[in-house]
This record gives C-alpha cells, sequence and structure tokens, in this order.
C-alpha cells in the first residue's frame, strides 16, 4: 500500500483505532472519509483534525451498507482503499447474556457481516485502481477465544479467516489485502475505562503505520503479535491465565 496519494474511506472513523487510522493517513497526505452512526462525534473528529470528511452510515444493516458504497462514490469517485474498522464489543459471559437477540445480532453484523459486505460491495471498484487496499481491522481475541466476549472473540476470528481468504483471491491482483490486529488499546471498545490499562491509540497507530510502509500483510502489535503466532498448546496456557 502507498502511504500518500490516496482515497481512504475508514469505518467506525469518529473514535478510537479509527479515527487515530485516520489522522495518520490523513497527515501522509491522503483524502480520508470517516464514516460512523455518531453525527456528533463525527463532526467533533472533522473539527478536530480538519480536512478529514465525515459521513453517516449504519452499516448494521444491509440497507445501511449500500447506501454507504453509494454515498462516498458521490464524494470520493476515486476511492482506493477501504479500512473496516469499526466494531462492537460486548462484554457478557454467554450463559449470563439475557440481552434480546437483537444485541447479538448487531454484533455479530457489524463485526463480521459487515466487512464482508462491505469487501463485496466495493471490490469491483477497488479492481479498477491500479493499485487498490482492503484493511480488515479484526482484534487479538480473534485467537484468544475469552468467556468475557464469546460472540466478540467469534466475530474477529472470522473475519481473520476470510481476510486470510480474501488475500489468497486476491493475490497477483491490484488489491492487496491487510489485516490489522489490535491488542487491548486504550478506546473507549467495550466500555469507558474497560481498556485504559492498554497500549495508547498513537503508539499503536504509528507502529501500523510502520509496518504498512514496510510491506507487511498481517500486523500485531506486543502480545497481539504474540497471539496470532503462537501454536495451540501456547494460546491453551495464555487462555488459562487469562480466564483464571
Amino acid at each position: 500500500m502507498h502511504m500518500s496519494g490516496n482515497s481512504i474511506l475508514v469505518t467506525g472513523g469518529g473514535s478510537g483505532i479509527g479515527l487515530g487510522l485516520a489522522q495518520a493517513l490523513h497527515a501522509r497526505g491522503n483524502r480520508v472519509v470517516i464514516c460512523g452512526r455518531d453525527r456528533l462525534r463525527l463532526e467533533a473528529a472533522a473539527r478536530g483534525t480538519p480536512g478529514l470528511v465525515p459521513l453517516y452510515a449504519d452499516i448494521s444493516t444491509v440497507a445501511g451498507r449500500d447506501a454507504l458504497l453509494a454515498d462516498t462514490l458521490a464524494i470520493a469517485p476515486d476511492l482506493n482503499v477501504l479500512i473496516n474498522n469499526a466494531g462492537i464489543q460486548r462484554r457478557v459471559e454467554f450463559s449470563a447474556d439475557l440481552a434480546s437477540w437483537a444485541e447479538r445480532a448487531r454484533e455479530i453484523a457489524v463485526n463480521l457481516e459487515a466487512p464482508i459486505h462491505l469487501a463485496a460491495l466495493f471490490l469491483p471498484l477497488l479492481r479498477e485502481r491500479r493499485a487498490a487496499t482492503i484493511v480488515n481491522v479484526s482484534s487479538g481475541l480473534a485467537f484468544l477465544p475469552v468467556t468475557f466476549a464469546p460472540v466478540y472473540a467469534a466475530t474477529k476470528a472470522g473475519l481473520h479467516s476470510f481476510t486470510m481468504t480474501l488475500r489468497a483471491d486476491l493475490s497477483g491482483s491490484s488489491v492487496s489485502v491487510i489485516e490489522v490486529i489490535p491488542p487491548m488499546v486504550d478506546t473507549g471498545l467495550g466500555g469507558a475505562g474497560i481498556h485504559a490499562s492498554g497500549v495508547s491509540v498513537d503508539i499503536f497507530v504509528e507502529a501500523v503505520m510502520e509496518r504498512i510502509a514496510a510491506g507487511e500483510t498481517e500486523i500485531g502489535y506486543g502480545l497481539s503479535d504474540i497471539l496470532r503466532n503462537a501454536d495451540r498448546q501456547e494460546l491453551t496456557i495464555i487462555l488459562t491465565k487469562i480466564q483464571n
């Protein structure tokens, strides 16, 4: 992926890792559109970083994703990079989860269904570009099925698998596929303060930028780098320590 001169869409770009990626890419000379459901958050992000283009979108629904394609092409017809970053983490053990199915369905839709659907929607456009990229943001929990976020971990494992197959499918084409695998990062994911002990967004994003520039296609950091390279026995030991 070229580090400048791109036209980029970042889902979930109003805060957290998404905003960090958007700011870093904008600073490197890219045009960046950020989308999300929270209009006030998007507008605040755009005010804080002049040049970011806010775009309302609800990617939890098929209709919302279809609309996002049309709206994006209206303001960024030269788009060549799609960053699937938006995510929801519900922290509740499955056996204790009394919420309606709609809550879990939305988590699955945003974390897994949306990146797959958006890749399908944007791929015909991206394949027309001389150089294009799809970036999927998964999680270290793709490799570590913790009980406190069972649906989240499952969706991220699915996204990791899909990203690998998509990369293989598009090998030799003009579209590269990158997976960014965050560890615990200090964002609002899962609830305020839950990830306060994680690495800062700025530090994580700068590390990601360096590794994208170096041509890496699967990028972890700290513990998530360990997890993505661990064997089954090592993962079992790590999981046992965390769960206990």
